[in-house]
C-alpha cells in the first residue's frame, strides 16, 4: 500500500493570502502547502482521502488520471469543496464514485452540493455521479484496503479518522476517543495533524500531537495539516526520532 500526500496545509493553504512572513514567501518546495488530502494507492485501486479545495491542482501535479472511491473526515470546505472535479473522473473512466462518510457529512454534501443529487439541475458540462454511503465504525474494505473508520473530535465536531491496515491517517483533530485510542495504538505509521505551535480549539498543536505519538508508540509518525508557522527544515531538526514533518508529494509504503 501506498499513501501519496496531495497536500499537507491547512484551511487557507501556504503561502497564505496576503501574508509575507518568511514562510508564506519562502523558496522551499516543503513549504509550500496545498489543503490536506491523501490517495491511497493498492493493488491498482486508487482511494482518495477528502476532496480537497486544491483537488484539480493536485491531480494534475501528481499525474491521477483515477479515482476509485472517495473517504471523507468531515464537511469543513478545505476538506470537501472540491468535490465538483469528480466529474471529469466519472466522464474519462465511465463510472460512478462510491463516497463515504459519517452521518453528518453525507448531510451536509447533500445540503451544500444539493445541484449534484437533484434531478431539475440543468446538466449542462456535466455533474458528478457519485454515490453516498453513510459509515460508522464497521470494517469495510476496498480496493484490498482494511479500513475502520475512527471517532475524532474536531472541536465541537465528531468526525472521522481512518485506520488503514498497520497505518491511520488522523486530521483535523483536538481530541482521541479512548475508544479509538485502542484501535491506534503500536501502528507501523501514524499520519496526525500538528497545526502550530500555539493551542488551538479545533487542532492539535505540536506539542499536543507529540504528547500523543508518544501514548500510541507508532514505528513512525508524519505530521500534516501544517500553518505556516512551521519552516520545514528547522522544525524537521527538532523533532524526536520516528518524528516527521509530511509535505506535498511525500509518498510512504506500508
Amino acid at each position: 500500500m501506498n499513501i501519496l500526500f496531495l497536500g499537507t496545509g491547512t484551511s487557507t493553504g501556504i503561502p497564505s493570502l496576503c501574508c509575507d512572513c518568511s514562510i508564506c514567501q519562502s523558496d522551499n518546495i516543503k513549504n509550500k502547502r496545498l489543503r490536506s488530502s491523501v490517495l491511497v494507492r493498492n493493488e491498482g485501486n486508487h482511494l482518495l482521502i477528502d476532496t480537497s479545495t486544491d483537488l484539480r491542482q493536485q491531480c494534475l501535479t501528481n499525474n491521477i488520471t483515477h479515482i476509485n472511491q472517495v473517504l471523507y473526515t468531515h464537511h469543513h470546505a478545505d476538506h470537501l469543496h472540491g468535490i465538483d472535479e469528480l466529474r471529469s473522473f466519472n466522464h474519462f473512466n465511465k463510472m460512478v464514485i462510491p463516497c463515504y462518510g459519517n452521518k453528518d457529512t453525507i448531510h451536509e454534501i447533500k445540503e451544500k452540493f444539493n445541484y449534484i443529487f437533484s434531478a431539475s439541475t440543468q446538466v449542462g458540462g456535466g455533474l458528478p455521479r457519485l454515490a453516498l454511503h453513510i459509515i460508522s465504525n464497521e470494517n469495510i474494505n476496498l480496493g484490498g484496503v482494511s479500513i475502520t473508520p475512527l471517532d475524532i473530535i474536531h472541536g465541537k465536531m465528531n468526525i472521522l479518522g481512518y485506520k488503514l491496515n498497520k497505518c491511520a491517517y488522523i486530521t483535523d483533530c483536538s481530541e482521541i476517543p479512548l475508544e479509538s485510542k485502542k484501535q491506534l495504538r503500536n501502528l507501523d505509521i501514524l499520519i496526525l495533524n500538528a497545526l502550530g505551535f500555539d493551542p488551538h480549539p479545533t487542532h492539535f498543536s505540536l506539542s499536543q500531537a507529540l504528547d500523543t505519538v508518544k501514548e500510541l508508540n507508532p514505528k513512525r509518525a508524519i505530521l500534516t495539516h501544517i500553518n505556516h508557522k512551521f519552516d520545514h527544515e528547522k522544525v524537521s531538526s527538532q523533532l524526536p526520532a520516528g518524528v516527521e514533518l509530511a509535505y506535498d508529494g511525500m509518498e510512504l509504503e506500508c
